[in-house]
């Protein structure tokens, strides 16, 4: 009799120590550092939930999350969304997650954006809206006007930057939050009080920034283009900014801005339309728009690439002076485009 209690004692101990590896242990069945699933509104029934944890592979025994699913009320309480799971997440842990509703917060990465339609793709790429339902929100200037702009500066919202969200956050979210961090931005390190020495808003310091960001990326030349263009602006000189010309005509490839191209009638185009354009042309990066509230004094009125493709510019006070840069830079550049050419032509 004792050998038969002894033996069953041994089945519930081995019993109970499978079960507990079973719950306690490893419940996933993937290498990466984590997975996501989605369980999406109106699909938090088991059979909905469970499938979209299959197509992903989360689960490595299925059969006992269910049921400790079902034991620990995660139906009832499971909230719509996206979830991660990490590797090694125990099956207990995986339905305690669900069952508290312990979201996955995703990034909103922002650097250079262009376009409405770049925000729309990065948006949906990450979260539940659609481009197409994100587009039709930041074309509306009836949906922009709680946030005190209208489509054209839309982008003066923007600090590019890192930001947490849910992955169904709503647009009207995503912008508040980004529109909140905004006039944070503008209220640190006397940026403000700043901008109002230059005798001008924050919007139009960044629209300013935004130009000066797609000129260069040196930092040493950003500092002379934005005085180049506060000194325009202050003679109510037409800013003739390349890079405007490139957004009015929907093209950031062109690597030449030839004579026809300054006829586009678009507001963007600074050599036929005095003034800032009517919106940014790009999110600056915070720095560049540091750059420009900190633009030193100076004289420049011209600048041209430097002939050695350097990248560096030649900053000038006279236009004599900034038109015998631009011919030698043309004269390089003509000289590169043959070789070019000619090497092109002797391809097989």
């Amino acid at each position: 009799m004792s050998r038969v209690v002894s033996a069953l004692m041994l089945v519930l101990v081995i019993a109970g120590a499978v079960t507990a590896w079973l719950v306690l242990g490893s419940g996933t069945g993937f290498s990466e550092k984590s997975r996501y699933f989605i369980v999406p509104e109106g699909k938090t029934d088991p059979t909905a939930v469970l499938e979209a944890m299959e197509q992903e592979q989360i689960l490595s025994h299925p059969a006992v999350f269910k049921l400790l699913a079902s034991r620990t009320d995660v139906w009832n309480k499971l909230k719509p969304g996206k979830y991660e799971v990490k590797k090694g997440m125990s099956s207990w842990k995986i339905a305690r997650m669900l069952r508290n509703g312990r979201l996955a917060e995703l990034k909103l990465v922002i650097n250079k954006i262009r376009t409405k339609e770049d925000l729309a793709h990065l948006i949906s790429k990450n979260f539940a809206p659609d481009s197409v339902s994100v587009m039709r929100y930041l074309n509306s200037n009836d949906s922009l006007k709680k946030f005190g702009v209208d489509t054209s500066k839309l982008f003066t919202l923007i600090i590019p930057d890192t930001y947490s969200f849910y992955w169904n956050t709503s647009i009207t979210r995503i912008l508040r939050r980004l529109a909140d961090e905004q006039k944070g931005f503008w209220a640190k390190n006397d940026r403000l009080a700043k901008a109002g020495r230059m005798n001008f808003t924050p919007e139009q310091v960044y629209i300013l920034a935004s130009i000066v960001e797609e000129e260069t990326n040196y930092e040493s030349d950003k500092y002379k283009i934005a005085s180049v263009y506060i000194n325009r602006l202050k003679k109510q000189m037409p800013l003739q900014a390349c890079p405007t010309i490139k957004y009015a005509m929907k093209d950031f490839t062109l690597t030449r801005i030839y004579e026809k191209y300054l006829f586009n009638p678009s507001p963007y185009n600074t050599y036929r339309v005095k003034g800032l354009p009517p919106g940014p042309i790009c999110t600056p990066s915070p720095k560049t728009i540091d750059i420009v509230l900190n633009a030193p004094n100076s004289d420049y009125l011209y600048f041209v690439a430097k002939s050695d493709f350097s990248g560096y510019h030649h900053f000038s006070s006279n236009y004599a002076e900034h038109d015998r840069y631009a011919k030698e830079y043309q004269k390089a550049l003509d000289a590169y485009m043959a070789r070019k050419q000619e090497k092109e032509a002797k391809k097989p």
